[in-house]
């Protein structure tokens, strides 16, 4: 792309952010005009999921199976088809009828993607890990790379014949899947499962699937939560500009540089205008933009519409159950669906409300992407793209000190919006609606340098950290609160782990560095234990004890799985480990 056409680009975004500064929208009602439409075959499968339900009962029930079937005829037949099934006085189709009807009118859900064998994929790539010294490690880190070929998926090309048919969106590269349940590419997945593809040097596998993300920024105007037809409505933490950043600095790939920045301002003006942009006053009378997690939707999840379902109906009146849809899928939009961190009652899952909350984690996102926008726009030689992002960034990181750091507990904090707001679009920071709950994402501005630069905020970072209850024998744990969902106690998610050991281990700080280690060092030592006890990489372990993995939330724990691969490997080339460190759970 030439130059030209990125400046103009440029242009255009700061036209729209203009705008936005003028009149940003606040829109906390269930306003329609913020409610991204879905598809009449997502509609249908969810017909086909609530069925099923009736059908079959809760027992190993999974809704997201339905929603990711296609059809074997036109949609149009097919429904006539499911209309015209026997039913009971209740409305419930007989098992076995819509058994038949299942396998007579939907594929499979996994009949959409085909196996692919990576192009860069050997079984031991020249220079791998070369910090791991410890022979039982290289053997264990050698079948966790060869994963990696296991996971290795391509959009089949029934879909890109009839992509009516099918939920799954038509990506053109090859995409490294989760594993199990989720079959499809999701965004902030992508960037530890290519961290982890660095560090077994597959370039190539890596650069695809950012492309195939950049693409999804141009036809959406923002990366999906996953590429289901069926997530539309919301994105994930933002973190695509960070991807690339990462591949630059392995493979000088000047031309991905060049090919994603128009992409990643458009992804930047989604995070930061309209519903996502929320003004705050500070104690001295000056203004702070930061941005919060809304998703585009006032309905069930189609992946999860019966459960959502199940919640709502605590709940009194239409207008209730639309907030709570929409807090429900901003969670899932965080990627911390579900926790405590999100509800009032944290015992009560109907009081879930995210987009009350401006979270910590995504201002650090946003500041990282403001710092790499600016790398990578002076690699291409765009001076007022870095000016601006520049700006940006100093900017958002006054605005967390300013609005969500806490100096007596030397954590940033999540906050709250209610009752707070002085006129139609400003809200007044009050001290008593900073959320003064540990949580492990109040220690991810440590991964953003800009907030790593200060020793002694470090520091005190540091002592905070030891002194919150979040750290485990086994890792850190995502809250200290044990509520039965899969974000809280005493589960611990890789990403977490990966960005907090990484921001200590960059601070410079000696004391911050071998706490790193430290975290490092449980952290790989419970997935390699749990590794040889039940043969899998898992989602998410049970950081209170070695090798246990986790549990709770709204489906079965999960295995594969990219991300975890990812932080491991990542973590391993980071790290190594000693031929003399015990391996196996003390």
């Amino acid at each position: 792309m030439e130059k030209t056409t990125i400046t103009v680009i440029f242009t255009l975004f700061i036209s729209l952010t203009t705008m936005n500064m003028i009149k940003a929208e606040t829109c906390t009602s269930i306003d329609k005009s913020h409610v991204i439409p879905t598809t009449p075959l997502v509609i249908f499968l969810e017909k086909v999921q609530e069925a099923a339900l009736q059908s079959y009962g809760h027992k190993g029930f999974d809704p997201k199976l339905y929603v990711d079937m296609s059809l074997k005829q036109n949609l149009s037949i097919t429904v006539e088809a499911f209309n015209k099934l026997p039913r009971f006085l209740n409305g419930s189709i007989p098992a076995h009828d819509l058994d038949v009807f299942i396998g007579k009118h939907l594929n499979g859900a996994d009949e959409d993607l085909a196996y692919v064998e990576p192009v860069d994929y050997v079984a031991e790539p020249e220079g791998f890990l070369p910090k791991v010294k410890n022979s039982e490690v290289r053997a264990w880190a050698l079948e966790v790379h060869s994963l990696w070929k296991n996971l290795s998926r391509k959009v089949s090309d029934k879909v890109l014949e009839k992509p009516e048919f099918y939920t799954l969106l038509p990506l053109k590269n090859p995409v490294i899947i989760p594993g199990s349940r989720f079959r499809e590419v999701y965004y902030w997945d992508s960037y530890w499962v290519i961290r982890g593809l660095l560090a077994s040097k597959m370039y190539e596998t890596a650069k695809g699937i950012v492309s195939n993300l950049v693409s999804l920024i141009d036809q959406f105007g923002y990366v999906l939560n996953g590429s289901r037809a069926y997530y539309s409505n919301r994105s994930q933490p933002p973190v695509l500009a960070a991807m690339i950043v990462e591949i630059y600095n392995r493979t000088g790939d000047f031309d991905l540089v060049k090919g994603s920045l128009p992409a990643l301002l458009k992804e930047y003006h989604f995070w930061n205008s309209g519903v996502h942009k929320v003004t705050i006053q500070d104690a001295q009378g000056s203004n702070h933009s930061l941005s919060r997690y809304y998703a585009m939707w006032n309905k069930p999840r189609p992946e999860s519409s019966t459960i959502d379902e199940e919640t709502a109906s605590k709940l009194p009146n239409i207008f209730e159950k639309g907030k709570l849809y929409r807090d429900l899928a901003s969670a899932a939009e965080s990627g911390w669906d579900f926790s405590s961190r999100w509800m009032r009652n944290q015992s009560d899952l109907t009081t879930t409300s995210t987009t009350s909350i401006i979270p910590v984690d995504l201002n650090a996102f946003l500041l990282k992407m403001e710092l790499d926008i600016a790398f990578l726009a002076n690699l291409v030689g765009e001076s007022s793209i870095v000016a601006h992002f520049t700006e940006a960034s100093q900017n958002r990181q006054k605005a967390m000190n300013c609005i969500l750091w806490n100096t007596e507990m030397g954590q940033w904090l999540d906050y709250w919006l209610d009752n707070s707001n002085t006129s139609e679009d400003i809200y007044k920071w009050e001290d008593l609606h900073q959320n003064k709950k540990s949580f492990a994402s109040n220690f991810v501005p440590l991964w953003t340098e800009l907030l790593n630069s200060d020793d002694i905020t470090t520091q005190k970072v540091v002592q905070s950290l030891k002194s919150s209850g979040l750290l485990q024998p086994a890792g850190i744990a995502m809250t200290l609160s044990n509520t039965g969902q899969q974000w809280d106690f005493p589960n611990g998610w890789p990403p977490l782990q990966h960005m907090i050991i990484e921001g200590l281990s960059r601070s410079g700080l000696e004391e911050a560095r071998a706490l790193a280690e430290d975290i490092a060092v449980r952290w790989i030592r419970t997935n390699y234990v749990a590794y040889k006890k039940t043969g899998a990489m898992h989602e998410k372990y049970d950081v209170t004890k070695c090798g246990a993995y986790g549990g709770g939330g709204e489906y079965v724990p999960q295995t594969g799985f990219g991300w975890t691969n990812g932080v491991v490997l990542a973590l391993l080339e980071e790290f190594g480990w000693p031929e003399d460190l015990k391996i196996d759970c003390y």
